[in-house]
């Protein structure tokens, strides 16, 4: 299926800053956060309702649905910036209108829990999507060279991205030696998890995927990664490549297997090529992943590599 891809950011265009998924602290974060958006030369807009609050949520689930809808159908705005993750997404998939979406690509950019909007726009919109740094999260009190370079080269560009370089200090691992190509797609590991059997559940065939998590112990680790095992997803996909696993260490005292193990015993019997500890997810620096689009994964050159352009 040819994925759609949204036109590339230029400075001075307007944006749209959404709150799908949790609660901003307060007012003052969220005008923080949109000035973060504004010093990259952008004109940020912050939706009506980013700053409610609904428990946990960024307000109720129609008006977070409606509100992300809507930026999307903005003629004047070019992008689609989550405000930060949290937990939300998964809980306004069915209210979305797919067809204003599909009929108005944009870039939208996010990570966490923003990995369900990632799923489902690329599989019901086929639309290229960007995994990266979110103002509330990432860009304040300032984003860190690296992370803002690597957002900047993805965003503001229509040319291929080639390799996707770690930081020097940051280098990549091998799980599974290999070469392997396809369209990139995945997210957090959470997410990921909790959408199969669902009509959203990622679609791994032939592709090649990213996986990250963030203050989940290594059992729980272990878990998501054997419940997307035992659902065919490492079987059917190219390659894998494994992000940042931020604090996702067991309990003081408690009897754990290290991460490397888990990943050991659980994703390298698929033999597919996998690459370990790509700079990207719940981390600093934090790099922008375009998904939807061809990559290739070469363990023997520690690298992977954007075959195209995200952007037109």
């Amino acid at each position: 299926m040819t994925k759609t891809k949204p036109v590339h950011l230029k400075k001075g265009d307007l944006v749209s800053l959404v709150a799908p998924s949790g609660p901003i602290a307060d007012v003052q974060r969220l005008e923080t956060a949109k000035l973060a958006v504004e010093r990259l030369g952008l004109q940020a807009k912050v939706s009506t309702h980013a700053a409610d609050r609904y428990g946990y949520l960024a307000g109720d689930d129609a008006t977070r649905a409606q509100e992300f809808t809507e930026a999307f159908a903005d003629t004047e705005t070019k992008a689609v910036i989550c405000l930060k993750g949290g937990y939300g997404a998964q809980r306004i998939l069915a209210r979305l209108d797919f067809g204003v979406i599909c009929c108005n690509p944009k870039i939208l950019l996010g990570y966490s829990d923003i990995t369900a909007l990632h799923v489902a726009l690329s599989q019901v919109c086929h639309l290229v999507t960007f995994h990266g740094p979110m103002p509330s999260s990432d860009m304040i009190p300032e984003m860190d060279e690296v992370t803002e370079a690597s957002l900047c080269r993805a965003i503001f560009s229509n040319e291929p991205l080639g390799v996707i370089r770690n930081p020097e200090d940051k280098p990549l691992g091998t799980l599974v030696p290999g070469r392997a190509r396809g369209e990139l797609v995945g997210g957090n590991l959470s997410l990921l998890a909790s959408g199969l059997g669902t009509p959203w559940e990622i679609d791994t065939r032939g592709k090649i995927l990213f996986l990250e998590d963030v203050d989940e112990a290594p059992y729980r680790i272990d878990r998501m990664l054997n419940q997307l095992k035992l659902a065919g997803k490492f079987d059917d996909c190219a390659g894998i490549v494994l992000g940042t696993w931020t604090r996702c260490v067991a309990s003081e005292g408690k009897p754990s297997l290290e991460l490397g193990e888990v990943f050991r015993d659980i994703v390298a019997p698929s033999g597919k090529p996998t690459l370990t500890w790509l700079q990207a997810g719940h981390c600093a620096p934090n790099l922008t992943l375009p998904f939807g689009i061809q990559y290739e994964l070469c363990t023997d050159e520690g690298q992977l590599k954007a075959l195209e352009s995200a952007c037109i």
